[in-house]
C-alpha cells in the first residue's frame, strides 16, 4: 500500500471516531433547571416557571417544568427533590424524527412526542440520584437529577 492508501485509511478511521463519539460519548452542556420548593401555603423558596409543594389539603403537588424539544433538551438537566412526583411538559418544536419520542429507561416510560405539541411525562424518584432520559435513537440526552 502506498502512503496515500495509509492517509486515506487514517482519515476515515479519525472520521468514524469522531462521529461515534459526537453522538455516542460527548457530554451536551445546556441549561439547568432547579425546581425550588414553593407552595400555596408556606413558600421556601423561588424559582423560575416551576413549582411544587403541599395544597391547602396536605396532599404533595407535582414538581414542574417545560422542556423545549428542538435539536435537544432544553434544559437538558433538571435538578428535583426525590420522593416527590415530577410533572415534565415536553414541548416539541420540531419535525426531526430523531425527536419523536422521549425515554426514561430507569422508570419504564417510553412516549411520543406530536411536532408542535407539548406532551406530559409525570414520574417519581424514588431515591436521590441521576436518571437519564434520551430520544428513542439515543442521540439527545437530558438528566433528572433527584436530590
Amino acid at each position: 500500500m502506498t502512503a496515500i492508501d495509509w492517509l486515506v485509511i487514517a482519515a476515515g478511521a479519525s472520521a468514524v471516531s469522531w462521529v461515534l463519539w459526537y453522538f455516542f460519548a460527548a457530554e451536551r452542556v445546556g441549561a439547568v433547571a432547579t425546581l425550588a420548593p414553593a407552595s400555596t401555603g408556606t413558600s421556601t423558596g423561588t424559582s423560575t416557571g416551576t413549582s411544587t409543594g403541599t395544597s391547602g389539603s396536605g396532599a404533595v403537588q407535582a414538581q414542574q417544568a417545560t422542556i423545549t424539544v428542538k435539536g435537544g433538551y432544553s434544559p437538558a438537566v433538571v435538578r428535583v427533590k426525590a420522593g416527590r412526583p415530577v410533572r415534565l411538559a415536553f414541548d416539541r418544536q420540531e419535525t426531526s424524527g430523531c425527536s419523536e419520542e422521549v425515554v426514561f429507561a430507569d422508570f419504564g416510560i417510553r412516549r411520543y412526542l406530536p411536532a408542535h405539541e407539548q406532551t406530559v411525562v409525570e414520574v417519581t424518584p424514588p431515591v436521590p440520584g441521576t436518571y437519564a432520559f434520551t430520544c428513542g435513537m439515543g442521540m439527545l440526552r437530558g438528566k433528572l437529577v433527584a436530590e
